[in-house]
């Protein structure tokens, strides 16, 4: 069967017009010609007549070949903007679920992230509490510092009050453990203003602008966050390499350590290790997860980036992590390899390129 013959394009079909115009007229000249100079030659004229003829109806051809190649050029601009709606949808649709999968982490982060805050808020209050005790015995000894400066020297009652209130307050033991408890005071307010922080990066889902970041740094207040869940079940070994900044979205890029951090979790049966280890390889750099968990079987290693897919008993999981975690390391032109083994455990590598790729 023969191949329909491919649609001119519409530059091609208006120069095939102009030349076959040409023709015409070179021709009527030609025929003028002959008859002003004479010849009566009514063979040439017939055979210019039907030339014209066929001239005429290639180039009525030619005309609605062209308007049918306007007619496609309409259908395709149109189709093409029918997809770029589509496309907008599609992108509205994966930022919504990304959104949801977020407040969805923060939801489930916020018991352990109070948790997490109660515990330095609990011993700041306390070394408040023992403070304040210390903070009056010393308000009673500048007291009796004061009595005994305003009564003659040879006085020597006021010296023994001094003395006496030294004793009771503990003078020695105040001295020391007071700095003590400051200290330990400005730790915990460090460490919850820390918590706070990373909480408040974590959830800013509108954030999509680049930025050089460092993923160590990505990962250590990811790890701040989610460390109340991971340290009942396991234990975290740290390997990090020497990495470069990579060009990125880090709140996208922390959600992804989040996602595969909870999956590592979650793969432990009882008690076992996460590993993380770092590395760059080129123009890549590399982020490893790896969990002592009960490994992934072969047959449903295809579908775990898929939407909503899950092992997990109904309402303990949505089947989202590890497909928005996909989701963002391609829209950053990298991908996520997987290396498991039954009953010895996964590791969920990430590799993102240094610098953006273009478009």
């Amino acid at each position: 069967m023969d191949e329909p013959s491919p649609v001119p394009n519409e530059e091609a079909l208006r120069a095939e017009i102009l030349r076959l115009n040409k023709i015409v007229k070179s021709l009527m000249n030609r025929a003028e010609r002959a008859m002003s100079a004479g010849g009566n030659d009514f063979g040439l004229f017939q055979a210019t007549v039907m030339l014209e003829d066929q001239v005429r109806e290639r180039t009525s051809e030619l005309e609605a070949a062209l308007q049918e190649n306007e007619k496609m050029n309409l259908d395709l601009q149109r189709e093409k903007e029918e997809q770029r709606k589509l496309f907008r949808k599609l992108e509205d649709a994966q930022a919504q679920l990304m959104q949801s999968k977020k407040l969805a982490a923060i939801g489930q982060l916020a018991a352990g992230v109070a948790h997490e805050i109660n515990n330095p808020i609990g011993f700041v209050n306390s070394n408040l509490g023992t403070l304040r005790k210390y903070s009056s015995g010393l308000l009673r000894l500048i007291a009796a510092y004061e009595e005994a400066e305003s009564v003659p020297a040879a006085d020597s009652e006021p010296k023994k009050s001094v003395e006496t209130v030294k004793r009771e307050i503990g003078i020695q033991y105040l001295r020391d453990d007071m700095l003590q408890l400051i200290q330990e005071s400005i730790d915990g307010c460090s460490r919850v203003r820390r918590i706070v922080q990373d909480l408040l990066d974590f959830s800013r889902v509108g954030d999509t602008q680049w930025k050089n970041a460092d993923l160590h740094d990505g990962l250590n207040s990811t790890l701040n966050l989610v460390w109340n869940e991971l340290k009942s079940k396991a234990d975290l070994v740290k390997e990090y390499g020497t990495i470069p900044l990579v060009e990125c979205i880090p709140s996208q890029i922390n959600q992804v350590f989040m996602n595969l951090l909870d999956n590592a979790a979650q793969a432990i049966p009882e008690r076992g290790t996460i590993t993380l280890r770092t590395g760059s390889e080129g123009e890549y750099v590399w982020v490893s997860v790896i969990d002592t968990g009960t490994g992934i079987p072969p047959e449903i290693l295809p579908k775990i980036f898929d939407p909503f897919f899950t092992t997990k008993p109904l309402g303990k999981g949505m089947g989202l992590g590890l497909s928005v975690a996909f989701g963002i390391v391609d829209a950053h032109g990298g991908r996520i390899d997987v290396d498991t083994r039954i009953g010895e455990g996964t590791a969920f590598t990430v590799r993102l390129p240094i610098r953006r790729k273009a478009g």
